[in-house]
């Protein structure tokens, strides 16, 4: 009786990550006595409130991070700074494991959020419970710079991770949260591709700050992915900070493709870091000059 007990012990431990819940203890039909009896002689470690490490405390905090779940109950999700982890808009975990549950109160090590989430705020990432990429943006929205929140933006929608309609929803369902504030600026984004990068998010500032004509980011034209493409004035728009075509070869792939566009009546207007730093409204004033003799 007691292999068959220490087996499913076991078994139901490499299924939850190293964690067994003292409900599923004593289910197995474990006593409370060999509850304490296994944790005096270290099979069983306490990790969280209800929640024991079977043999070793895992190391990996992804899999820590399944014990702050286990620790809040079935309907727990993980939320704010550890789902941005999980969705790689921060690099680093941190502690407490931040986790959204209704039902769950203070557990030691937690941080537990009480909301109601809607089922499609929810879905499963990483082998993690864990709050959709766009309510996760939702809800830490208000901890980033403006950067940092486009950029998040603009990466998780590339892989498909985010939609903006779904950042539409939850700024339409809850529009007093701080999130809502925040993001509302992001929703009327150029048409096309996300962007790629933080001087392609600073082109479209540069672009509403001086009122520059619709634009699309991140399109096929001529044959090539372009960064920025001005449709009605069929104008190439290509961003070139110092990480970007320093080489040879993509030096001179460039000026040929610059060449094959204006074959085809469409000018390339190359625009570095630098001068989109330094001098913000010459830039303008001359990207200006060039659209409008395309209106003709």
């Amino acid at each position: 009786m007691g292999a068959a007990i220490e087996r499913e012990l076991v078994r139901l431990a490499e299924r939850q990550r190293g964690y067994v819940t003292r409900p599923q203890l004593l289910s197995l039909g474990l006593t409370d006595r060999a509850i304490r009896h296994r944790l005096g002689t270290g099979r069983l470690i306490r990790a969280y409130a209800g929640v024991y490490a079977v043999g070793h405390l895992p190391k990996l905090p992804q899999d820590r991070a399944f014990g702050a779940l286990l620790a809040c109950g079935p309907a727990a999700v993980l939320s704010h700074g550890t789902a941005a982890v999980v969705w790689g808009i921060w690099k680093r975990w941190a502690t407490p494991f931040e986790v959204t549950a209704v039902g769950c109160h203070r557990r030691e090590g937690v941080r537990v959020h009480r909301a109601k989430l809607e089922r499609g705020d929810v879905t499963t990432h990483i082998g993690l419970r864990v709050t959709t990429a766009a309510r996760t943006v939702f809800d830490i929205a208000p901890r980033l710079t403006d950067t940092a929140l486009r950029r998040a933006v603009a990466d998780l929608r590339r892989p498909g991770y985010l939609h903006l309609h779904e950042l539409v929803g939850l700024i339409e369902r809850l529009p007093r949260k701080p999130g809502a504030l925040r993001l509302g600026a992001l929703v009327d984004v150029p048409a096309g591709a996300p962007t790629r990068s933080e001087l392609e998010d600073r082109f479209l500032r540069f672009a509403k700050r001086f009122g520059l004509p619709p634009l699309e980011t991140n399109v096929w034209v001529a044959g090539r992915e372009v960064d920025i493409w001005f449709p009605r004035e069929r104008v190439i728009v290509e961003l070139d900070g110092r990480a970007f075509h320093s080489d040879s070869e993509s030096y001179e792939g460039d000026r040929d493709n610059d060449a094959t566009a204006l074959a085809a009546g469409i000018p390339t207007v190359r625009i570095t870091s630098g001068r989109l730093k330094a001098a913000p409204e010459r830039e303008a004033e001359r990207l200006v000059r060039i659209l409008r003799s395309r209106w003709t």
